[in-house]
């Protein structure tokens, strides 16, 4: 135990000099690209006759609920190549969950591009965003950047319900499913 102890110090200062610390645009970059291949697998697991699907009459269909995906996508993008409009305007979704899908992937290739090219300055560049109800305010386009990922997992969740409530097989999103077992 004592070797152990007399040890540690000597391995934590190898970690540390060893250590690669991504800065934000690689570390966005490594999170966007992991979330949006597990997001894409749920999309596809819903079968086309189910987009019309709504759980609750307040509630977004199954086509219009993948759609707000794109546009999260979308503003991210718009964001990073300074295209950012405030208040924003989002189109209705598309009518076929088709065109919904064929949306996702270009949006994300839309953010991949930006996030590439954008300069690290624009990460701590600001915009309008809300910050509560009609209360807009300046935030790092970083921080919309990350805000928009976090409710897109959110939406996934909600999403992987809508499957569930269809009949749809669940795909592993962060570990197994009942669906997908790793075991």
């Amino acid at each position: 135990m004592e070797e152990a102890r007399a040890t540690a110090p000597a391995f934590a200062d190898t970690l540390l000099r060893n250590a690669v610390v991504a800065g934000p645009k690689q570390q966005f970059h490594d999170a966007f690209t992991r979330e949006l291949l597990v997001t894409r697998r749920v999309l596809l697991a819903l079968p086309e006759e189910h987009s019309e699907f709504r759980p609750h009459p307040r509630t977004r269909s199954a086509r219009e609920l993948a759609w707000s995906f794109s546009l999260a996508q979308a503003s991210t993008a718009a964001a990073l190549t300074d295209q950012w409009a405030w208040p924003p305007h989002f189109p209705a979704a598309p009518g076929s969950y088709d065109a919904v899908l064929t949306s996702f992937d270009a949006t994300a290739q839309a953010v991949l591009a930006a996030l590439g090219s954008a300069p690290e300055a624009r990460l701590f560049a600001t915009i309008p965003f809300m910050a509560g109800p009609k209360q807009p305010a300046d935030t790092r386009v970083l921080d919309v950047m990350w805000f928009m990922l976090m409710d897109s997992v959110h939406h996934r969740g909600q999403f992987s319900i809508y499957l569930r409530m269809v009949g749809a097989k669940v795909p592993s999103i962060y570990g197994p499913s009942s669906d997908e077992p790793w075991i």
